[in-house]
């Protein structure tokens, strides 16, 4: 901050460089005023201290309110006024045979700062269309992520496409300054914390022409999701159809009806057929593995051996019997095209169905079955409130590979949306048999009620593995 004595004039003697550094600072205060005045108000005040920009945001017509800035130019800013003022106080109290080899070294840095400033409001204003036809200046970068980048901390690369920084910044209400009925006086939208370990892979994802036709990336959305960019920006483009788009099977017939190939977009996975998916001539080269036979729906029920020594299943029937006329919603959490949700659903039982596309087009057969897909990873919170749930049911999907650690976090969210009383329906977890107790642990420390729970080897791997399947009741916490 700048002492009182530094509220007056600065005058700029003749002399060598020093007459040099006054047009500079000049030039520099210019250009953060000319290039933000597209962008906001600026208003200087209190003359006794270092000028303060100030963002108005009080227009009510919508047509002519301010651009928000990012919170990242507020910094931006506020760096360079404080570098300007440390630098004309410090010019005015030294002797002036010291000013310029001292203060030449800052000088350069605020150079350094107006040109990254001038970088990110270009980003800004370069994005709003100046015509009318609806595409935004955010330039397509369709090259491939730098190896490593997951691994960078977050800070290392910052966002720097026009697009993204628009969906962050928070969207103020109309009129300005009043709150709407959620209490709030923006909507500030969600973004995962991991998207900036993986900017250039963000920046890929949020290039696209504004108003058009969103490019065929699912598979670069799943990438960011499945590393924890979850939840994704949204995008202002409309999505795309198959080329031969047809309506769905009646209700009473899509449950078992093998979808047509014309209603789903191919591009990316390895099959470009549904029979290609179903075929044991294709086996081992369609792209997936998890639940190899899902695809065929002439399998309409499962077929599990009687003996429980061997069989680590429970049969549908079995379970809803724990509870009659009880169990009404649900989750199934698997690698599923939605067969489980078909059954329950011939019961009268609600079940969306979580997965991933994880090589196959699973949540497109989904929602052609006239089942609800819900696309989800593992890492995310459910999307259904404390206490609503009647079941949840997983299998194939939690197994030996988890953490500790995550399989904390996702049975303690799976328990916060169970009901009270609800069910939780471990299917066919399995790993090998000297870690198979810690897993066993984590499942005990919930002091769930153990309605059913099974233990036998799993037969094809020479006995080194085994299932786990249980079905816990929640108990009742006052």
């Amino acid at each position: 901050m700048l002492k009182k004595s530094s509220s007056r004039s600065l005058q700029c003697r003749p002399g060598g460089l020093l007459t040099m550094l006054c047009p500079l600072l000049l030039i520099s205060l210019l250009t953060v005023v000319i290039l933000s005045s597209d962008v906001s108000y600026l208003h200087f005040f209190d003359t006794k201290t270092l000028p303060h920009l100030f963002f108005d945001t009080s227009a009510n017509d919508i047509s002519h309110s301010p651009i928000v800035l990012p919170y990242s130019l507020h910094s931006q800013i506020s760096n360079l006024q404080t570098q300007l003022g440390a630098l004309l106080g410090q010019l005015h109290n030294e002797s002036s045979e010291s000013k310029v080899a001292k203060f030449s070294d800052q000088v350069l840095r605020v150079a350094v700062s107006v040109d990254k400033l001038v970088n990110s409001l270009s980003s800004i204003s370069g994005n709003a269309p100046t015509s009318g036809d609806g595409v935004s200046r955010v330039e397509e970068d369709l090259s491939e992520a730098g190896e490593g980048e997951d691994q960078e901390p977050p800070g290392v690369k910052v966002f720097n496409t026009g697009e993204l920084h628009e969906y962050t910044s928070p969207k103020l209400n109309r009129p300005s300054g009043k709150k709407n009925f959620l209490g709030v006086e923006a909507i500030s939208p969600s973004i995962g914390l991991a998207c900036a370990h993986m900017a250039t892979t963000i920046k890929r994802f949020m290039s696209y022409k504004m108003y058009g036709m969103c490019p065929d990336d699912w598979d670069l959305a799943q990438k960011l999701i499945t590393s924890g960019c979850d939840p994704l920006p949204r995008r202002r483009c409309l999505s795309r159809a198959s080329p031969n788009y047809n309506k769905p099977f009646p209700v009473n017939s899509s449950l078992w009806t093998q979808p047509s190939d014309a209603n789903i977009l191919w591009s990316h996975y390895k099959c470009k057929g549904y029979s290609c998916l179903v075929s044991n001539k294709t086996r081992g080269r369609r792209g997936f593995f998890k639940c190899a036979d899902c695809f065929d729906l002439s399998k309409r029920r499962w077929e599990i051996p009687t003996n429980e020594s061997v069989s680590a299943e429970f049969t549908i029937d079995q379970v809803l019997a724990l509870k009659p006329r009880e169990i009404r919603i649900g989750l199934d959490f698997s690698p599923t095209t939605g067969t489980f949700a078909a059954l329950m659903k011939e019961r009268n039982v609600t079940i969306a169905s979580a997965t991933l596309n994880l090589g196959a087009p699973f949540n497109e057969v989904i929602a052609l079955r006239g089942l609800l897909p819900l696309y989800l990873s593992i890492g995310s919170r459910l999307p259904f409130f404390d206490n609503t749930l009647d079941i949840i049911h997983s299998t194939l999907f939690l197994d030996g590979w988890i953490g500790k650690e995550l399989l904390q976090f996702v049975l303690f969210d799976w328990d916060r949306a169970l009901r009270p009383k609800g069910l939780l329906w471990v299917d066919r977890f399995f790993c090998s048999k000297e870690v198979m107790k810690l897993y066993l642990d984590e499942f005990e420390s919930l002091s769930y009620k153990k309605l059913l729970w099974r233990v036998v080897p799993k037969t094809d791997k020479d006995g080194d593995e085994l299932f786990f399947s249980a079905v816990l009741e929640k108990p009742i916490r006052r």
